[in-house]
């Protein structure tokens, strides 16, 4: 039998049950789909995190206290001790290839109040001028150390009724229950500094000045006097210097430093530059969506059950076509081939439907999460590649079973 004239016949008789077919293909539409939307919105949210990190934090090296076990890259457990002195901060500055040195701590805060509105506000960032960049700076200046002074992201400068601009002053209320009062001197877009900072800005952040308003002091090793001791130290090297100046801040940070003293014995220091992040990231990004993908994938399994099914009653229902078809020289080849092609064309049809209903779904969700839209190709390949297989193997042993069929006896079948 020609593939066309099977073609032809198999058609005929899924429309003869549109809606046993028709519902037979919304399964498989359901599996294809959701297989393409959690892969497609992985890969989406995957390629706008490493795009952030690495445009805006190409060549900054991240140095945080972590848990000495054996953790992931990119783990922070231990991240929220001040062990990094201003001692420390100073002799990373002075280390060849070295732009700037950010060092970043946390001020306490409950909330934030403008005009006559207030807002909760549970922290500030403590940081240094050198956070901010002219290309990141959407209006002002950068604060002043030693200045009642605060610059505002975006999101936190929007979230009045009225919008905080450049010259406004704000209340703050710390977490002790004190007020104080600065001048906003800068709205920014972005930072450096912090391997959060290029794609946490939708939410709130107040960036203060360290002096005077971070207070976490410890004795220094090196000069047995109090300090000013930080959680995080960014390090923004050269571009052309990144790999040597990471080995020379780990040699230091780890022999010499106040911070290799100051560490509890189950912390280390980890030396951490951007590709690092980025490879964490992709690893877990990777892990999550090959899971939840493969659990679409069970979908698919159920889908092909529904075509098998379909097919094995259409073999019962068409016993004595099979009978007279045999009769007037069908082979069992041709009887195999016609209901093969029958459930191939099922796995084909929700495949055709499932690709455009899968991306229009992944496409809406990474306009809802604010990220680019990024095809998953490979997985709509496998998609698409499974949609149909399933459909070829769903229909085996139904098609073989048709073959066997001995037309006498499909004859007198009634």
């Amino acid at each position: 039998m020609e593939f066309s004239e099977a073609l032809r016949i198999a058609a005929r008789s899924i429309r003869a049950h549109r809606l046993r077919s028709g519902l037979t293909v919304v399964g498989m539409v359901i599996g294809i789909a959701s297989v393409i939307v959690f892969a497609t919105f992985g890969a989406s949210v995957q390629a706008a995190v490493i795009a952030d990190i690495g445009d805006t934090n190409a060549n900054n090296i991240f140095v945080t206290p972590a848990s000495g076990d054996d953790g992931p890259p990119g783990s922070f457990s231990g991240f929220g001790q001040p062990v990094f002195t201003e001692i420390d901060v100073e002799r990373l500055r002075e280390q060849s290839g070295v732009e700037a040195v950010v060092p970043q701590g946390i001020v306490g805060l409950s909330t934030m109040t403008y005009g006559e509105q207030t807002i909760a506000q549970r922290q500030a960032t403590a940081t240094v001028p050198a956070t901010f960049t002219e290309s990141t700076l959407v209006s002002g200046e950068a604060f002043a150390l030693g200045a009642n002074e605060t610059v505002l992201n975006e999101a936190a400068a929007g979230a009045f009724d009225r919008n905080v601009t450049v010259g406004s002053t704000v209340e703050l209320t710390l977490a002790s229950g004190a007020t104080r009062t600065v001048t906003v001197v800068g709205i920014t877009s972005g930072t450096r500094g912090g391997f959060v900072s290029g794609f946490g800005e939708a939410t709130p952040r107040v960036y203060l000045p360290a002096d005077p308003f971070y207070e976490a002091t410890v004795e220094s090793p090196s000069v047995g006097a109090d300090v000013r001791a930080y959680p995080q130290v960014t390090v923004v090297a050269d571009p052309n210097a990144v790999e040597s100046v990471t080995e020379a801040t780990e040699e230091y940070l780890t022999t010499e430093s106040d911070a290799a003293q100051l560490v509890s014995g189950e912390t280390e220091i980890r030396v951490q530059t951007s590709g690092d992040i980025v490879d964490a990231i992709q690893q877990v990004i990777s892990r999550i969506t090959r899971f939840v993908t493969g659990i679409a994938v069970i979908s698919l399994v159920v889908a092909a059950i529904g075509i098998a099914n379909i097919t094995l009653v259409s073999v019962t229902e068409r016993t004595k076509e099979i009978g007279i078809m045999k009769a007037v020289g069908a082979t069992n080849r041709d009887t195999m081939q016609l209901f093969l092609t029958e459930s191939a064309l099922l796995g084909t049809i929700g495949a055709v439907v499932g690709v455009p209903v899968g991306l229009a779904v992944a496409w809406g969700a990474t306009r809802f999460a604010e990220v680019g839209f990024t095809i998953a190709g490979d997985w709509v390949v496998f998609a698409v590649g499974v949609g149909v297989g399933v459909g070829i193997v769903a229909g085996l042993y139904p098609a073989w079973r048709a073959s066997k069929v001995d037309p006498i006896e499909a004859l007198r079948y009634e």
